[in-house]
């Protein structure tokens, strides 16, 4: 029988007034990874599902900012959180 993985979740916050890269706001395993999640799910956040980003992320200190060496693939990560925001923004105003 199969062992099944521990969930993990990260979870970054961008804001360009106060800082100029993305900064790990949460971060857990287990329960407290499910209860990132349930409240991001809870406030309407898209939740991106990336193994390998998480376990990066998951190592930088919670309130620091992301090193630039993970930059180009967070930014294509907001870039499909935007998207998918706009496109659901749209359904709603139709």
């Amino acid at each position: 029988m199969a062992k099944k993985g521990l969930e993990k979740a990260v979870a970054i916050l961008y804001d360009s007034q106060e800082s100029s890269s993305p900064k790990v706001i949460a971060s857990g395993k287990g329960e407290v990874a499910k209860k990132i999640i349930e409240t991001a799910r809870e406030a309407g956040v898209h939740i991106q599902e990336d193994v390998n980003l998480v376990e990066l992320l998951s190592k930088i200190d919670l309130g620091e900012e992301i090193p630039a060496e993970l930059y180009q693939t967070v930014a294509e990560v907001l870039a499909f959180v935007y998207k998918v925001n706009d496109k659901f923004k749209n359904k709603i105003q139709s």
